[in-house]
């Protein structure tokens, strides 16, 4: 995969009171990815840019919500979040601390 497509893969970290027990609970990091993203992808971008081993991703695509302005219905973009399974012990550190 080349360095372009590996940065737009990932596009943020979804924090989340999920994301967070998830991340506590079995050693696991959620991120909104490109709908556009399989497995494979997701795990080599993740292992290049935070230098940890993954274990295991699993992918959901999310609806978007349907929101209402007025007499106006609009809905919301779908979008696809990755659930990465990193190794025991391995942790991405998000705020750059210590």
């Amino acid at each position: 995969m080349n360095q372009e497509r590996m940065y737009e893969i990932l596009l943020a970290p979804h924090v989340s009171e999920k994301s967070t027990v998830v991340a506590e609970d079995a050693d696991q990091v959620v991120f909104r990815v490109k709908r556009d993203a399989n497995k494979r992808e997701i795990k080599e971008a993740v292992e290049q840019l935070f230098d940890v081993k993954v274990t295991d991703v699993r992918t959901a695509l999310m609806k978007g919500k349907v929101k209402g302005f007025g007499r106006i219905k609009g809905r919301r973009p779908n979008w696809k979040k990755a659930y990465v399974a990193l190794e025991a012990g391995q942790d991405i550190d998000f705020l750059g601390g210590e």
